[in-house]
């Protein structure tokens, strides 16, 4: 099933997002862990990309196993920034003949063990490129990533909506955005977007906290910031982790309410590959 298709009701979609699991041991985790998560009944989950070697292959498997072994609709993360054009469509047969119907194109981070690319230099440069690619096809529903506080390497909110809007222009099917914790740069973002003639789902991505520092790492990385009423309530419970998880589930249950009562499409959770918090969240939004 193409995934933009479940946003024609009026019911909200709930998604999950899964990075790939590096080990053996994390395998049988990561198992566990989707297995616990598809007793939710998401609509569709996606599976995170591993840009080296034989991680191309893992992908793919993965993405695979959740939907073919596991029964859960899957969107397969698929960058461009260290392949080629020929590479790029060997991994989309592969990844049709799973029988997945879905990918989030992204152009993907430069890999730490090799000197930056120039784009110039690469077959296929940015996000938009990589989506009329795929396009081309024909096979695919496809997502791209939005950023309510605006890419981190992006001049300006306005240069980086620009650059979204090349990506739905292109062929994008709907919008995941980048974690936020502040919903009124969720709102602004979709009304900037709109106004640009972007007409797509855009779906909020949210990141329920599970550790003060993991949590700061990742907005310095993304470039979104942590309100600072936020800050001022986990830092004195920052080493308490029972603490701090429980009031991740709670700021994110109300954000996610806040969110569905202004009218987001539906929830994509980044899970870091447990369950416990989505779990929580997502029971108490269905009971309302």
């Amino acid at each position: 099933m193409r995934i933009p298709d479940f946003f024609t009701g009026r019911d909200p979609v709930f998604s999950f997002e899964f990075f790939l699991p590096k080990t053996s041991e994390d395998t049988d985790r990561f198992k566990r862990t989707v297995s616990k998560l598809k007793e939710l009944h998401p609509s569709f989950v996606t599976i995170t990309y591993g840009a080296g070697g034989s991680e191309r292959g893992r992908t793919v498997e993965t993405a695979g196993l959740i939907k073919n072994d596991l029964g859960i609709e899957t969107a397969a993360h698929l960058t461009c920034i260290s392949h080629t054009k020929n590479e790029i469509a060997d991994i989309l047969s592969r990844i049709k003949k799973y029988g997945i119907e879905n990918i989030v194109a992204l152009r993907g981070d430069q890999p730490k063990e090799t000197n930056p690319v120039p784009a110039s230099q690469r077959e296929i440069p940015y996000a938009r490129d990589l989506v009329a690619f795929i396009k081309k096809r024909n096979e695919f529903a496809i997502a791209v990533a939005g950023y309510p506080e605006k890419h981190p390497e992006a001049e300006s909110k306005e240069t980086d909506l620009t650059h979204l809007k090349s990506k739905v222009d292109a062929g994008a099917d709907w919008v995941i955005t980048q974690l936020f914790f502040d919903n009124a740069d969720y709102f602004d973002f979709v009304k900037r977007a709109r106004s640009s003639g972007i007409s797509c789902p855009i779906v909020p991505g949210i990141m329920p906290v599970t550790s003060f520092q993991q949590t700061r790492r990742f907005t310095t990385m993304c470039g979104a910031k942590l309100p600072e009423a936020m800050v001022e309530r986990l830092t004195p419970i920052a080493e308490d982790k029972e603490a701090v998880v429980r009031f991740g589930i709670d700021y994110a249950t109300e954000q996610c309410r806040a969110l569905l009562e202004g009218g987001a499409p539906g929830i994509h959770f980044y899970t870091l590959n447990k369950s416990r918090s989505t779990t929580t969240i997502l029971s108490r939004l269905r009971r309302g």
